[in-house]
């Protein structure tokens, strides 16, 4: 989730997560836009939650291509939030997430910190169930069959198999 703080925003463009390997699903707003769904009650919040095949796949994502640009570009598009503003989580295949299960996560690990229930790659929390493919696998990193990305310290976004 992210605070915009001026239009220039690459979020909301073109999504670099769509059709990157290991991508599952996100929602999208009846616009047809997958960022201008209110979140937590502030119309500055940008939700981007994404689900994931396997939490290496995301991991792989976020450190490489597009998405790596972005974040070091992010400071000068978006302001700085002191809080947790971004979880994962684990999810049965096919379920797709909503905002509503996304707040009600990130302020779960807001007040109680890292749990099964809402929490951070760097958590080293384990999937419930392991998987020999994917990324994950091959640099000995925790995979799931089902894992969820709900929020993240300044975007949301999920992990599931199909």
């Amino acid at each position: 989730m992210w605070k915009s703080r001026a239009d220039a925003s690459p979020v909301g463009r073109a999504n670099a997560a769509d059709g990157a390997d290991g991508f599952v699903w996100r929602p999208w707003s009846d616009s047809g836009n997958a960022t201008d769904v209110p979140f937590l009650g502030d119309g500055w919040l940008i939700v981007d939650m994404s689900v994931w095949r396997d939490i290496g796949w995301l991991t792989a994502f976020m450190r490489t291509g597009r998405h790596r640009e972005s974040l070091k570009r992010r400071h000068g598009w978006f302001e700085r939030i002191d809080e947790a503003m971004a979880t994962l989580r684990w999810v049965e295949a096919g379920h797709r997430p909503t905002v509503a299960e996304a707040e009600e996560r990130l302020l779960h690990l807001r007040e109680h910190g890292p749990a099964p229930y809402a929490f951070w790659p760097a958590d080293g929390l384990r999937p419930p169930v392991e998987r020999s493919d994917g990324p994950a696998a091959r640099t000995g990193a925790s995979s799931s069959a089902r894992t969820r990305r709900t929020g993240c310290a300044r975007r949301i976004d999920g992990l599931a198999d199909e």
